[in-house]
């Protein structure tokens, strides 16, 4: 199948600085899998390179001169400091860019960059970069000096910039599209104009028949409908699309009629099936792709208004007898000037069967790396290009109760197999020359990681990889060590309240002592482990927070997790505890549903204690954790009120992982798996005889493992075949059934041996 329409693909400001966000990527894949012409843009970057460029730099500079902004005091020592920055602003972003690597002893050991308020809580940042090196400091000075200009620009010209949000508060739990109406119908700002000015620099190459815009976060929406007016103003042809975690989540219940004066439809969850059905029918002359509607005169700047279309003209799909069009999951205005929700019951796209994001036309070497806060798995998100993929569609748990598992994004697991991952990584790397990948489930299934591991293994394909996962004892071990082997180098995952019971409540399906011996296999495997925390949670007592921080205490303390994040609990509509918060104790008590946005929803916790005054003190508390300060000071030192003594026993993590797993003998259905290569074999005298000696030449070392004569040749072959054959499992008990007849000790006690040991502990894995 071909079609001759022209497709944009929009990732509006901002989401991220160092890497594309993958949802256009997935998108474009898919559409031109199926014989789609599809362009993609990230204005966001692009907007960004604009912006903080000499040019950029010198429009900001005159617009704040020339329009007489009230400024701060920070704001007039960067006016002045006007001719250093215009100066050191180019070579900055290419040193971001990782195209100036050299600039970085300057940025460090001299005056280079003009320093403004961002600079005031500088510390020293060797002790705070530990073992970082000198480019690295680098780049965070840089970092705070981009966050300088920032600021300066969020003062003046740009009021609701931010570096991963624009106009962000316009639209979280906005059930009112007022707000966002007001802010589009105003003239647009210099940012705005700067952002229009790429977006008609795009149009004019693409002459798009289809425009769609993602919107991942709530600081999309507002950039995502500027540049969605732009496109009624400029190009009426062109039909405009929105999908996106946010409409995903807060918009599923949209009643906004105004919302559609920018956007022609509206879809929810994954996007392939929906964008299928629409640009079948476009394609095919139902729906007109120059979109019947013509735009009424604007003033010059100004953006449609609720009269936008003349409705006198028939609406695409409008069949003439009334009959719903043939869409799936997607809102749209009808001819009475309603919204409506079509979802005629087409089958999803099965999720071996997306495609391989494809990521051509996003200029990848123009992204910047860099480094916000001083914090491990912070850096990672920020720094550096990840080729972004998914393992898995949903949730294999799906059963938190702080999480929206009523939604398609959660409910709906499949797989794909691991032949076909790997697959669409080779393809990935080929197109971009990048050997990271972030794999951005919500929580990635440990058995499809074990498949994806061997294979990665098995085509010797070198990668580095990260993502989220769940603390359950699935994660073995082994399995870490696997992992490790095959690139991974950083796991995420929630231990939330750090409390049995409430883990409980939650239904997290783990324990404390649970996440305790797995994040110990993760680390011990070499692999970083951040967790994700949260405070707030519906009955949780002020006894049960501070005893929480007594667990993450003594988790950094034993360095068994090296980075962290407090959250506070958020209670939305598509969460059980949404839909039954009398279940979980708590009361409801607004936002009444509105025509535009409903999930954040706000409650009463009367069982609870006042988790607001605990947030303060558990971000100082976790700072100075991951960085190993202040360990052995009292909880008590971290609030400026009276806290409750710690109930959690001194040694609660430390007796967790003294407990003993399961002997090698017990596990015989378990998989045998060598990291190693083939051994040689030979043979030396020993007190009776002679004995085997197998000798394995690795990466760092030398190894050599001494058996009694009569295994020498069994273990040989053994290890051979895992070192070659990838396809056959061979099993414990396989090993036991041909283990030799004429052994000197029975097959239990040759698994207590020296010689399995030492095996075992350099890298012959059982999974």
């Amino acid at each position: 199948m071909s079609s001759s329409l022209r497709i944009l693909l929009v990732t509006p400001p901002l989401t991220q600085l160092n890497t594309p966000y993958p949802a256009t990527a997935y998108l474009k894949g898919f559409l031109g899998g199926r014989g789609y012409h599809v362009t993609q843009a990230d204005l966001g970057l692009e907007l960004v390179l604009k912006l903080f460029s000499k040019e950029g730099l010198a429009r900001v500079f005159w617009a704040i001169e020339t329009e007489g902004f009230e400024l701060s005091d920070n704001a007039r020592r960067m006016v002045r400091l006007k001719q250093s920055y215009l100066s050191t602003i180019g070579p900055v972003i290419r040193f971001l860019q990782n195209k100036d690597n050299t600039l970085a002893p300057r940025i460090c050991h001299s005056r280079f960059l003009p320093e403004a308020g961002r600079f005031d809580n500088v510390a020293d940042l060797e002790s705070a970069f530990g073992t970082m090196g000198l480019t690295d400091q680098a780049r965070h000075l840089a970092t705070l000096y981009l966050e300088d200009l920032g600021d300066l620009i969020k003062e003046t010209v740009g009021p609701q910039f931010g570096f991963s949000r624009y106009a962000e508060k316009l639209a979280m739990s906005a059930t009112s599209f007022d707000g966002l109406h007001e802010a589009l119908q105003a003239p647009p700002n210099l940012l705005d104009q700067m952002l229009q000015e790429l977006l008609d620099e795009l149009v004019a190459r693409v002459q798009p028949d289809v425009a769609g815009f993602t919107v991942p976060f709530p600081g999309n929406l507002y950039g995502a409908l500027r540049l969605a007016g732009r496109i009624k103003e400029t190009s009426p042809r062109t039909l405009t699309l929105m999908g996106g975690g946010y409409p995903n989540t807060e918009l599923r219940t949209i009643r906004e009629p105004r919302f559609f004066d920018y956007i022609d439809y509206l879809t929810l969850d994954d996007g392939e099936g929906p964008w299928l059905r629409l640009l079948e029918h476009v394609g095919a002359g139902l729906v007109p792709a120059h979109h019947l509607h013509a735009p009424l005169e604007q003033p010059t700047g100004s953006f449609p208004t609720s009269n936008f279309r003349d409705e006198s003209f028939a609406l695409p799909f409008d069949d003439g007898r009334g009959q719903a069009p043939p869409l799936q999951r997607t809102f749209r205005r009808n001819a009475a000037g309603e919204v409506e929700y079509i979802n005629q019951p087409f089958p999803d796209v099965p999720h071996p069967e997306i495609g391989t994001p494809d990521y051509s036309d996003l200029p990848l070497t123009e992204y910047l790396s860099v480094i916000e806060v001083l914090n491990p798995m912070h850096r990672l998100w920020s720094d550096g290009r990840w080729n972004k993929l998914t393992i898995a569609h949903g949730c294999y748990w799906k059963r938190c109760s702080f999480c929206d598992v009523t939604l398609d994004y959660i409910s709906r697991y499949e797989t794909a197999p691991a032949t076909l991952l790997v697959d669409r990584i080779e393809q990935i790397i080929a197109q971009t020359g990048q050997t990271g990948f972030h794999f951005v489930d919500e929580a990635a299934p440990p058995l499809a990681l074990r498949d994806l591991a061997v294979e990665l293994l098995k085509r010797r394909v070198n990668i580095t990889w990260w993502g989220n996962i769940r603390f359950e004892k699935t994660f073995s071990p082994d399995l870490c060590r696997l992992l490790a082997a095959s690139g991974c180098i950083a796991v995420s995952g929630g231990l939330e309240v750090a409390s049995d019971r409430l883990l409980a409540l939650m239904e997290k399906g783990v324990t404390i002592a649970q996440v305790a011996r797995v994040a110990d296999g993760f680390t011990q495997a070499g692999i970083m482990v951040h967790a994700y925390l949260m405070y707030g949670f519906p009955t949780q007592t002020t006894q049960e927070t501070i005893d929480s921080l007594e667990v993450v205490r003594q988790l950094f303390q034993a360095g068994i997790v090296q980075s962290g994040y407090w959250h506070r609990f958020s209670m939305t509509a598509h969460s059980p505890v949404g839909k039954n918060p009398a279940k979980y104790k708590v009361a409801a008590i607004g936002p009444e549903p509105g025509p535009f946005a409903w999930n954040d929803l706000w409650h009463d916790d009367p069982t609870g204690t006042d988790h607001e005054a605990f947030g303060p003190g558990l971000t100082k508390a976790l700072y100075n954790y991951l960085h190993g300060v202040a360990l052995q000071e009292p909880l008590s030192f971290w609030f400026d009120f009276r806290t409750p003594k710690p109930t959690v026993p001194r040694h609660l993590i430390q007796q967790a992982l003294q407990e003993p797993g399961k002997p090698d003998a017990s596990r015989p259905n378990n998989r045998l798996f060598w990291l190693g290569n083939a051994p040689e074999l030979r043979y030396e005298p020993a007190k009776k005889g002679q004995r085997a000696v197998l000798t394995f030449y690795e990466q760092a070392e030398d190894l050599e493992v001494k058996v009694p004569a009569v295994l020498g040749p069994w273990l040989q072959e053994l290890l051979t075949s895992l070192t070659t054959d990838y396809d056959t499992k061979v099993l414990l008990k396989d090993a036991a059934a041909s283990y030799p007849s004429g052994a000197p000790q029975p097959w239990e006690q040759f698994l207590l041996s020296p010689g399995w040991q030492l095996l075992r502990e350099k890298g012959l894995l059982v999974l």
